[in-house]
């Protein structure tokens, strides 16, 4: 008997994947940041991942990466990028990947807001008790009253805002560019922009400290790969509520790997922002069924 292929099963795993591939790659970033500036640790994420980028897409035949339709769009998509990277990777010296990582996530429910506000899209009532509930996370991870609050965090929030402009104008751009030019522009803008500053924040590596600096760029590549083969099996909406893995690897790596002690605050926000954004999902994706 045949098996039937399920395309949906296929493109969720890779979404999980992606989620442990790219918590790996922000704990490279962690580490190193202990000895590189964070502006090399930056350019080493965009410049070896642009490398990768160049390099597979030329040996697949494409060309048509290199010339956007919308460059604008995609230079601003760039910047977007480097300040969200800079932004958590300099959170993450100070706080846990998992609390850094979990602030992130709060961007699909400033979309709504940043849609309100710049595109005009109406934000209805289920809109706003997601947003609600996300912040009152928010709250937990940083400590109730803000008394205990890091300036870090507040630089992850900083990082979320980002994120969700960057989410926004992936939207805008995505029917316009191809996804391998939208791909490509990410990193090759940081790699230029940061190879232009770096001498500003250089120190020596060594060898092992070098193939780390390469490790971030093909785990940022692979990463990133495999999401754009998960959306081009299976619709963004189905896959949304899976992208929440890159929080559980967060978490894990915090734990195991950086003997992050997480207090239960961190437990309680996290699972509101999470059930914020299944909530949201949910909401959505009833309403175009």
């Amino acid at each position: 008997m045949t098996k039937t292929f399920n395309p949906l099963i296929l493109a969720i795993t890779l979404v999980l994947i992606s989620g442990f591939v790219l918590a790996g790659m922000d704990s490279l970033a962690k580490e190193l940041t202990k000895t590189f500036s964070v502006l090399q640790v930056t350019w080493a994420r965009y410049f070896f991942h642009a490398i990768f980028v160049t390099l597979i897409f030329s040996l697949q035949g494409h060309r048509d990466f290199l010339t956007p339709k919308a460059p604008k769009i995609q230079i601003l998509r760039g910047f977007c990028m480097v300040g969200i990277t800079a932004s958590l990777y300099y959170a993450i010296q100070f706080i846990s990947l998992a609390e850094a990582t979990t602030i992130m996530y709060l961007s699909p429910l400033l979309i709504t807001l940043l849609a309100g506000v710049f595109l005009g899209e109406s934000i209805g009532k289920q809109h706003l008790i997601a947003v609600a509930l996300g912040f009152i996370g928010i709250l937990f991870i940083t400590k109730p009253g803000f008394q205990n609050v890091n300036f870090a965090m507040l630089v992850a929030l900083f990082a979320a805002f980002i994120l969700a402009l960057y989410f926004l104008l992936t939207s805008k751009v995505k029917h316009i560019d191809n996804p391998r030019t939208s791909l490509f522009y990410s990193s090759i803008i940081g790699a230029i922009g940061l190879s232009l500053l770096l001498p500003l924040g250089w120190k020596n590596p060594s060898l092992n400290q070098f193939l780390l600096l390469i490790s971030m760029g093909a785990l940022g590549a692979i990463g990133h790969f495999l999401l754009i083969k998960a959306y081009s099996l299976s619709p963004a909406s189905s896959l949304s509520p899976y992208l929440n893995s890159q929080v559980i690897a967060a978490t894990l790596f915090s734990i195991f790997l950086f003997a992050d002690v997480l207090q239960w605050s961190f437990f309680v926000g996290t699972s509101l922002i999470l059930i914020a954004g299944l909530y949201l999902w949910f909401y959505e994706h009833v309403n175009i069924q």
